[in-house]
């Protein structure tokens, strides 16, 4: 390993457990009515009470996932467990779905179509239940992988089964968000998992990435298409989100490894969106990336689409360093160091700690907030865990051919 990745290695270790961590567990514990707090200012002071119901499910998944794979802290399996506590206390609506937003003590408030609260407390559930071996852990994520597989797809019709965004008569879609966040969940659920259904679902979803949302003829992967992957020429279904199709990457690269043996049509799948969507995304006038373009060049709708928000480079980075451990291939560490440099520029607060969100398209500040209804205690330090640990232990192909030969 050269010395420059080896300083990064250890400058994410550090931030994880000695800045990032330390600024939720300081601020985002509310011992008073269970559960976390996410509305922080930039001093961790409280903004709102209200309490995401997704951001819970990612904060219990990274605590129960320090304790798994880092160090067994007590301290981080029981806040893992009070957040778990509060979700099943809360959370849940008497037809089995989640709810989206709470109060403060967890009455509720907002109720959405989308299924990512769900998402979100299957991988909490299944971090949970690989550390804690208790069943009731286990069957919560079993129960909700199995929603998941339902409102995803419908196994008997093969559509979408939660309701949908656009009326279907006129204008029938699909996200990828939905097949790349399902497919998250069912990795996570791999690890505890005894039945089939997390390889089954897995698989689904990779082929439905591949098939539906990745384009050849534009060399870009959408964000909305029709039900069987058909271009829809609108700014809808124009949209591209290069740092959501870029974490879309790495999810396959990492499916790719964890099949054996590794699979090598998926590794040049997801080296592929990478490539594609670094080349749409970033910024070669102000540097970072950009939020939204259009993939034929048109104007984008959205007021944001020139900004600069925290979490694409904390999955680019992630992604580029992946596809370069697994290829090789020098522009992929060349784009790694790119990302990072510019995030770790931009983005950390040196006097309260964790980073800003929300930057102009020049890098300017455009909020101070450290947390709200969308950033927590998730893509931050899920990439000071991947650039810390996770990556220097991924199996490489040629390790993995090595000890099948072996």
């Amino acid at each position: 390993m050269d010395a420059t990745l080896s300083r990064i290695w250890d400058q994410n270790r550090r931030a994880l457990l000695e800045d990032t961590l330390p600024f939720w567990l300081r601020h985002g514990i509310d011992r008073e009515h269970g559960g976390y707090r996410f509305y922080l200012d930039r001093d961790g002071s409280a903004y709102g009470d209200d309490k995401p119901v997704w951001l819970h499910g990612r904060f219990v998944w990274l605590l129960a996932t320090l304790y798994a794979d880092i160090e067994a802290r007590p301290e981080w399996l029981e806040l893992a467990r009070h957040g778990a506590d509060f979700l099943r206390r809360h959370a849940f609506d008497t037809d089995g779905r989640m709810f989206f937003l709470l109060d403060r003590t967890g009455r509720p408030l907002r109720k959405r179509r989308y299924f990512f609260s769900e998402v979100f407390a299957a991988m909490a559930f299944s971090a949970l239940a690989r550390v804690t071996g208790d069943p009731q852990d286990l069957a919560d994520a079993a129960r909700l992988v199995a929603t998941l597989e339902t409102c995803l797809v419908d196994p008997d019709t093969s559509s979408p089964k939660f309701p949908p965004k656009w009326e279907p008569g006129t204008r029938p879609s699909q996200g990828l968000a939905g097949s790349m966040a399902v497919l998250r969940a069912a990795q996570e659920f791999r690890k505890v998992d005894t039945t089939g259904l997390a390889d089954r679902l897995a698989t689904g979803c990779v082929n439905r990435i591949r098939d539906h949302f990745v384009k050849e003829e534009f060399e870009a992967v959408l964000e909305t298409v029709g039900p069987d992957g058909e271009f829809i020429d609108t700014p809808e279904g124009r949209l591209l989100c290069p740092g959501h199709a870029i974490e879309a990457g790495w999810f396959i690269l990492e499916e790719a490894v964890r099949r054996r043996p590794h699979d090598a049509g998926l590794v040049r799948l997801g080296s592929k969106i990478i490539d594609w969507s670094w080349h749409r995304g970033w910024d070669n006038e102000y540097g970072g990336l950009l939020y939204f373009r259009d993939v034929l060049g048109k104007p984008c709708t959205e007021y944001w689409h020139d900004m600069k928000f925290w979490w694409p480079h904390n999955e680019a980075a992630i992604a580029t360093l992946m596809a370069w451990r697994l290829t090789g291939e020098a522009h992929h560490l060349e784009r790694f160091h790119q990302v990072y440099d510019w995030a770790m520029a931009h983005f950390p607060d040196p006097e309260y700690g964790e980073w800003f969100g929300y930057l102009h398209r020049d890098g300017r500040l455009s909020t101070p907030v450290k947390g709200g209804c969308w950033k927590g205690a998730f893509h931050l330090p899920r990439m000071q865990l991947y650039l810390g640990w996770f990556i220097d232990r991924l199996v490489t192909p040629d390790a993995a051919q090595q000890e099948a030969v072996s």
